[in-house]
């Protein structure tokens, strides 16, 4: 940064009313970034720190594609969409991450995800189809199934490797920690965020353009029917690509911009990461009024009574 210039601007707002009246307040920050790793507009500061958690998960997914695994056990574009989402479990989802693991010959046992309250199997995880990915490149790569999740397992370096290369810095100087799934998960500026999702909408990398294709073709396995990254991506008609994380995390990008946004609510509230998604994509002009009405009837109004309301502007540093 130089001398003088702003590295903080006024925090973004989502208010939850009830019947008119204020009754909690959310504060939030978020960056837009392009393709070249330049902050264009921001709320609060792209400096900010925060671990990105499911938001990463196009990017883990990476080293599916950039080993031939896919080609070696024929997985397809929905395949690789379930390995990106974060789903609700559906006999249909579940389906699918037993089929990665059946195609590249892994038992279902391997999974380390839990077993999610009032489920059966692992497969009902919303990240299994994440950590079945995981299991066939290891599997095709011949490195050890049983330690999957460990940092120093050959699957978790190369993702890492990956990751940082695309931000342009050292591996190590990522923070990791584990997610609640058992993976690891970074943490990283706001802006790092942004840009990792522009470079997924840009394009320019074909692996990346190959996962945002499955993501858009397949909505419906990224979380599922009512999730606000399916009916984003469904609305959107190929021009938007959606991954929330847990925490009030919402990474988007756009196809057409091949630009980045990434969106943290202080607080972790999902409701408050949507809110001002919609309100900041209508701003941006990422998605028409017409969308943003149809997203607002779904994700802003809270039974009866309650409705959120997103305030605040994105300002150039």
């Amino acid at each position: 940064m130089t001398i003088g210039k702003r590295t903080h601007t006024p925090l973004l707002e989502v208010q939850l009313l009830r019947e008119g009246i204020v009754e909690s307040i959310h504060h939030v920050e978020a960056t837009v970034c392009d393709d070249r790793n330049r902050p264009l507009l921001v709320a609060g500061s792209c400096q900010t720190s925060t671990f990105i958690r499911s938001a990463l998960k196009p990017f883990q997914a990476l080293a599916v594609t950039t080993t031939g695994t896919l080609k070696r056990y024929n997985l397809t574009e929905r395949d690789l969409a379930i390995i990106c989402s974060s789903h609700q479990g559906t006999t249909e989802q579940a389906r699918q991450a037993f089929n990665i693991l059946w195609r590249a010959d892994v038992d279902a046992t391997a999974l380390q995800c839990p077993v999610p309250q009032g489920k059966k199997s692992p497969l009902e995880h919303n990240c299994s189809g994440k950590h079945a990915g995981m299991l066939a490149v290891c599997r095709h790569r011949n490195w050890a199934i049983d330690t999957y999740l460990h940092r120093s397992n050959p699957v978790q370096k190369l993702i890492l490797n990956q990751v940082s290369e695309l931000l342009g810095m050292p591996g190590d100087e990522l923070i990791g920690a584990r997610d609640d799934c058992g993976a690891p998960t970074y943490s990283m500026q706001m802006q790092q965020m942004a840009y990792l999702y522009a470079q997924l909408a840009a394009g320019n990398n074909l692996d990346l353009k190959r996962i945002a294709r499955a993501m858009i073709y397949h909505p419906r396995a990224i979380k599922g029917d009512g999730g606000f990254d399916t009916e984003l991506m469904r609305l959107s008609e190929g021009d938007i690509v959606s991954k929330s994380g847990a925490e009030g995390i919402q990474c988007i990008g756009n196809l057409k911009e091949g630009m980045g946004l990434a969106i943290k609510v202080k607080d972790g509230a999902k409701r408050a990461k949507y809110a001002i998604a919609i309100h900041l994509l209508k701003q941006l002009g990422w998605i028409s009024p017409a969308v943003s009405e149809i997203l607002s009837e779904s994700f802003l109004k809270i039974g009866k009574y309650k409705r959120l309301q997103a305030s605040g502007e994105l300002s150039m540093l």
